[in-house]
């Protein structure tokens, strides 16, 4: 547990509301080492990630509700309210926000969390024959959020990522980095298809631990001959039957991209996931069949 875990009482920011215990996106913030605003706009960001089951916005009902419960508890809402009535999130909630929000503290906080539990199981176990009764009601709800939590790390894969993104002129980072989570989405094999690729792409290609499919017409051979005399992750297919560039990962995730590669930031474009799979599999008939 790090230095922010140890200085603030998580159990003392978890409040229980409608049969839910949820926490505020001001203590989340707190917790993540970061503004209210971010914690916001990642829900805003991902609609699809927060159900109204994951995280909701407290109605005035809701915020006086918790006034009565917890007398310590600061809630700006209306007339003395902020601008923005706060923001719940539940168990799900709170794990769901960790994965995207993406940063060491958040990890590191994610852990601080589940170590929680898993050091009140030693203290269950530990004080059984103190209080049996007791302990037997408190390691029945440990077992089941523990529970929960193992499910819920189940269904959310790590390596999903948004579905549709837009890059401005001048994002050079924020392109190259959500190419190399593109990348790192696949478990084996990565196809792209890019009429111009080049010594930038494949700068990238070398250091990622998976095998490529590098489809293109303008490879420059000399490039494509030193490279393979040095690294062997990129198979190369040389035909001219796409305009569009295309990242297909393990022949199941199709993703269009409207830049080159090499191009990513220079000017606005897009990157959006094609989920219709008769899409994917006929550009997988057309690339291979004209190998």
């Amino acid at each position: 547990m790090n230095e922010l875990t140890q200085n603030f009482n998580v159990e003392s920011v978890i409040y229980e509301i409608d049969g839910k215990e949820i926490m505020l996106d001001t203590d989340l913030a707190k917790l993540y080492q970061v503004e209210t605003k971010r914690i916001n706009e990642a829900v805003k960001n991902n609609p699809e990630k927060f159900p109204e089951r994951f995280s909701f916005v407290l109605n005035r009902e809701l915020i006086n509700s918790l006034r009565s419960k917890f007398s310590t508890l600061e809630i700006k809402g209306q007339g003395q309210y902020s601008k923005y009535p706060p923001r719940a999130f539940t168990e799900q909630g709170v794990y769901m926000l960790a994965t995207i929000l993406k940063s060491k503290v958040a990890t590191v906080v994610s852990i601080a969390i589940m170590d929680a539990f898993v050091k009140m199981r030693h203290y269950i176990n530990y004080n059984k024959e103190l209080l049996p009764n007791r302990v037997l009601l408190l390691e029945d709800k440990v077992d089941k959020n523990t529970e929960r939590i193992n499910e819920l790390f189940d269904k959310f894969d790590p390596r999903d990522i948004a579905k549709h993104h837009i890059f401005y002129r001048g994002d050079y980072y924020d392109a190259y980095s959500l190419l190399l989570d593109i990348f790192e989405a696949s478990y084996n094999e990565v196809i792209i298809v890019d009429n111009y690729a080049s010594k930038e792409l494949f700068d990238i290609l070398r250091d990622i631990n998976r095998e490529f499919v590098v489809v293109s017409n303008n490879i420059n051979n000399e490039l494509k001959s030193k490279y393979e005399k040095q690294y062997n992750n990129i198979t190369f297919i040389n035909i001219n039957e796409m305009h569009d560039r295309f990242i297909i990962l393990d022949r199941k995730r199709l993703f269009t991209c409207g830049a080159s590669f090499k191009d990513l930031g220079k000017q606005g474009f897009s990157i959006s996931e094609i989920e219709d799979k008769c899409i994917l599999n006929s550009l997988l008939a057309v690339l291979f069949d004209k190998k």
